[in-house]
């Protein structure tokens, strides 16, 4: 049987594409290892900030995803994968200069909850400035669906969790941090919200595998999966 090659467009963070690869080993149905996929990464954290890039006007991402997507088509990955829901804020330049698909995260939240959820469904973004401000989730979603939390909690707790000095992307992926994010959920669990998003794959790394007040819907657990189906198709 003929497989599709897996890319995955890394780097953003690093940790998020180490976790994507193994979620997706974790998802595929294997007994040996020539059973599983074959994916290629590159994990590029050179790629400059991207809430930096669209709320303080810092150097453009784009160019240097372009180049790494570009890495792998050479390589010769047959789709790519992108484990930073802010980035997507460029999905459609990057897209229209790679000549593979690159799978759209946002869309894949839309159809889990289409798919899920009844159409009265209220769910909690977790995720950074950048990708809030940018109406990333009111152009997928809806704004029906979505709940933000408010400015004060937004960058305070929410944005310390992830870029603070003991913040996720500064390696701490702990259990302060999981308490932190527990006390938030609980906050809006009692406003009847349905779920929350891990609207930045560093808050899944934190999520995953834990029990939580209110149910997760992780995009890197939507990517390996969609990861496994087109590489089998």
């Amino acid at each position: 049987m003929n497989e599709n090659i897996v890319g995955i467009l890394g780097g953003m963070g690093p940790e998020a594409t180490w976790d994507l690869f193994g979620r997706i080993i974790k998802e595929t149905p294997a007994e040996k290892d020539s059973d599983h996929l074959r994916i290629i990464i590159d994990s590029n954290p050179k790629i400059p900030d991207r809430t930096e890039a669209i709320l303080r006007e810092g150097t453009s991402p784009v160019e240097a995803i372009i180049e790494t997507g570009r890495n792998l088509e050479k390589a010769g990955a047959d789709f790519l994968l992108m484990p930073c829901m802010t980035a997507h804020y460029f999905y459609r330049e990057v897209q229209d200069a790679l000549k593979i698909p690159l799978v759209n995260a946002f869309l894949l939240i839309q159809q889990h909850i289409e798919a899920n959820f009844a159409d009265q469904v209220q769910v909690l973004v977790l995720a950074t400035s950048g990708s809030i401000r940018s109406g990333l989730f009111e152009k997928y979603l809806g704004s029906g669906i979505i709940v933000f939390p408010g400015d004060t909690i937004q960058e305070e707790e929410i944005m310390d969790i992830i870029y603070g000095p003991r913040g996720i992307k500064a390696g701490y992926v702990d259990e302060h941090n999981l308490d932190r994010i527990y006390r938030l959920m609980q906050r809006y669990q009692q406003s009847g919200l349905s779920a929350s998003i891990a609207g930045c794959t560093e808050i899944g790394l934190l999520l995953k595998n834990q029990p939580s007040p209110l149910p997760v819907i992780d995009p890197l657990d939507l990517l390996a999966k969609e990861a496994i189906r087109l590489a089998i198709d």
